[in-house]
């Protein structure tokens, strides 16, 4: 039993750590920040929109019988996440007179809460994977760590955009990978039965990351008319989807929860 405890929390905690990757942009100045945060932005949509079309929607068919049901969560995401960004609009748009502002500090808030929820279920995916056996925690536990670094970069790219300082952005983006640990604690205290918790997350999840890239960050980099920028923003979304393909790889997450996966209660 508690080398499964170790050997999860462990991992995940070395996930969160990775979260501080945004700590290598640190040491460029606000002003160099801005100007190649586009470039991050770019990069950021080509990252949310692979993960949620090679991993977590891939995933979800893996893993929920219905269609139907995927579809239906995969809206749920989109709609909570309209709601949300409306509430912290109402939330900070009071004082404010300017109307073109587009408070941007709210997207970047959106962005924190879509990345939480992913972590928190990369947590459960952890633990899960920690249940079956060392060999599929560690794979999970890899296969997590590659698809956080480009989300955790694109994150603080997203953050440091909404105009928050490169520390802030820092230390909300731990802040929401500590969700991932949160994920994990849960798993191990209720065992297995969470991991059909956790596939229902992965569409709703992806239902978020779909409205953020969309209605957040697109329209963002469609105020920039210059050629060569949009060409470099459409390169850079390529980089980001091509970079989410490749770490797909073999082992996503579905073939490892199929080894014990949801689907085993049907066999007793």
């Amino acid at each position: 039993m508690s080398n499964v405890w170790i050997g999860s929390l462990l991992s995940t905690v070395i996930v969160s750590i990775i979260s501080i990757t945004g700590i290598f942009f640190l040491s460029l100045k606000t002003a160099k920040l801005q100007k190649i945060v586009f470039v991050l932005v770019s990069f950021a949509i080509g990252a949310l929109l692979g993960n949620v079309f090679f991993h977590l929607l891939p995933e979800s068919f893996e893993l929920i019988e219905n269609k139907t049901v995927i579809a239906v969560l995969v809206m749920v995401g989109i709609l909570v996440f309209f709601v949300l960004e409306k509430f912290l609009h109402w939330h900070h748009g009071h004082h404010v007179e300017d109307v073109h502002t587009h408070h941007p500090k709210s997207y970047g808030y959106i962005s924190l809460f879509a990345d939480s929820m992913h972590n928190f279920t990369d947590g459960i995916l952890i633990a899960a994977g920690w249940m079956a056996s060392p060999e599929i925690g560690i794979a999970t536990t890899l296969a997590v760590v590659l698809h956080e670094i480009p989300q955790e970069i694109s994150d603080f790219g997203i953050l440091i955009h909404a105009g928050f300082t490169a520390k802030r952005a820092l230390w909300l983006n731990f802040y929401a990978a500590l969700a991932a640990v949160l994920g994990t604690i849960i798993t191990l205290l209720l065992g297995t039965n969470v991991e059909s918790l956790a596939t229902y997350v992965l569409p709703v999840a992806a239902g978020g990351f779909i409205y953020l890239a969309g209605t957040d960050l697109m329209p963002e980099l469609n105020k920039d008319r210059s050629k060569l920028n949009s060409l470099i923003q459409l390169v850079m979304i390529i980089a980001g989807l091509l970079l989410m393909y490749f770490v797909m790889g073999d082992h996503s997450h579905a073939e490892q929860l199929h080894i014990h996966g949801p689907g085993d209660h049907h066999h007793h």
